[in-house]
C-alpha cells in the first residue's frame, strides 16, 4: 500500500514495490481522493509486474549493468543466461551502452580467450546471453544497434586461432564428455550413500540427508532430469498416480513433462513429502542461492563417486547415462526422447546417445 501524507495544500504519495520498481515513485496530488484513486490503479498494475510507461526509468539505462538488470526484471531470462551475466557484470558492467560496437565485441572475445582462457562453449554462452539482452534492449528503446555486432559474428568466432593459441600455450577446445555409468558403479554409489560417511584425513565426513541424496542419484539415472531441475522440485510438481513430473523452470526456459519409470516412481513414493513442500532439503527457495546449492551437490556427489571408486564421474554423467538408456531400452524416436530430456537440438541429443559398440553389435545378424 502506498504511503501518504498531507503537506500544506497537497497530498504526497510514495509507492514502493520490491522486485518490480528499481526505486520508489513519488507523486503529488491536489486531493486525497485523487491520489488514492491513482495509486490504487498504479498498484493494481504493479501487482501484475507492469510498470506504466510514465514511470519506466528509460533514461537510467546507461550501462551494460543497467541493461542486464532491466532485462532480468522484465524478460525473465533463462537460468543459463543469468549465470552467464555474473562474470560479465563483474568485468564489464560499467561499460556504457554506446560503447558496444564491433571493436568492443571483438576485444571482449579476445579477452575471454587470451586472458581468461575460457572454453569455446563458455564464450558462446556469454556472448549469446548478452546478444539476447541487447535484442531486448533495442526493442525497448534502451540502445540502438543498426548492425548488432553480437549477431554478425563469423562462424567459429569462439574457436582459438593460431594467434590465440600462441598467446595461451595451446588455447582451449570444447570437450564432449562421453562418460556414463559402467556396470556395478550405481550399486557402489548407493552403497557409499547408505553407509552415510565419507573418508577424510582427520575424521569421517557425515553425508547430510543421505536418503535424499540417494533419491537424487536414482532420479538422475532414471529420468534424465538435470541436477537443478530435481533439487528445486516441489511435491505439487509430482503426480505419482500418473507417473509424471512437471518442470516449469528448465535450463533453456521451456516447460516439459517428464515420465517416471517404475524405479523412479517407487523411489519418490518412499521419500514423498507433504503437499506444497520441497522434495529435497538443500535449497531454500531463493534465486540467489541456486548456484551455491548446485556447487555443493556437485562437489558432494564427486566425493561420493571418489569413495565408490568411480573415476572421473560427475553428476551430469547420470543424465548422459539416462539418455543412453532411453535409446537402449525403448523404441522411442529421437523427437520423443527430446521431449523427455528437454533437448532443443537433435544434434545435441545425439551427442549424449553414444551407445557402446557392444550394445550395437548385439543387434546385428
Amino acid at each position: 500500500m502506498a504511503s501518504k501524507r498531507k503537506r500544506g495544500d497537497v497530498w504526497e504519495y510514495t509507492v514502493k514495490r520490491a522486485g518490480v520498481l528499481p526505486k520508489p515513485i513519488y507523486l503529488t496530488f491536489a486531493t486525497e481522493a485523487e491520489g488514492d484513486a491513482y495509486c490504487r490503479n498504479l498498484e493494481a498494475l504493479l501487482d501484475k509486474g507492469i510498470i506504466p510507461a510514465d514511470h519506466q526509468p528509460v533514461a537510467s539505462v546507461r550501462t551494460i549493468s543497467h541493461l542486464v538488470r532491466a532485462y532480468e526484471l522484465d524478460a525473465h531470462p533463462s537460468q543459463k543466461d543469468r549465470s552467464a551475466f555474473g562474470p560479465l557484470l563483474e568485468q564489464h558492467g560499467a561499460v556504457p551502452l554506446g560503447a558496444i560496437n564491433a571493436a568492443w565485441v571483438d576485444a571482449w572475445i579476445a579477452s575471454m580467450k587470451r586472458v581468461e582462457v575460457l572454453a569455446p562453449a563458455t564464450i558462446r554462452a556469454r556472448v549469446g546471453a548478452l546478444a539476447r539482452c541487447a535484442d531486448w534492449g533495442v526493442r525497448k528503446g534502451h540502445l540502438v544497434l543498426p548492425d548488432n555486432p553480437l549477431r554478425t559474428l563469423p562462424d567459429g568466432y569462439a574457436q582459438y586461432t593460431q594467434a590465440d593459441k600462441a598467446v595461451t600455450q595451446g588455447g582451449r577446445v570444447d570437450v564432449e564428455r562421453d562418460r556414463r555409468l559402467e556396470p556395478g558403479e550405481l550399486d557402489r554409489l548407493l552403497a557409499v550413500i547408505d553407509a552415510g560417511t565419507l573418508p577424510r584425513k582427520q575424521r569421517p565426513y557425515t553425508i547430510p540427508h543421505p536418503a535424499a541424496l540417494k533419491l537424487l542419484v536414482i532420479l538422475g539415472v532414471e529420468t534424465a532430469m538435470r541436477l537443478r531441475e530435481m533439487y528445486t522440485l516441489t511435491s505439487d510438481q509430482v503426480d505419482l498416480p500418473q507417473r509424471t513430473v512437471f518442470l516449469d523452470k528448465t535450463k533453456n526456459g521451456d516447460k516439459r513433462q517428464v515420465p517416471l519409470s517404475s524405479v523412479a516412481r517407487a523411489a519418490l513414493q518412499d521419500h514423498f513429502p507433504g503437499a506444497g513442500k520441497m522434495v529435497f532439503p538443500w535449497w531454500d527457495g531463493q534465486q540467489d542461492t541456486l548456484v551455491a546449492t548446485s556447487d555443493f551437490l556437485s562437489k558432494l556427489f564427486a566425493s561420493v563417486a571418489e569413495a565408490a571408486g568411480c573415476a572421473d564421474l560427475k553428476f551430469h554423467d547420470l543424465r548422459h547415462t539416462a539418455v543412453c538408456h532411453l535409446y537402449e531400452r525403448t523404441t522411442l524416436s529421437d523427437l520423443q526422447i527430446s521431449k523427455i530430456t528437454g533437448h532443443r537440438s537433435l544434434a545435441m541429443l545425439r551427442r549424449y546417445a553414444n551407445l557402446r559398440g557392444s550394445d550395437l553389435s548385439s543387434a546385428l545378424w
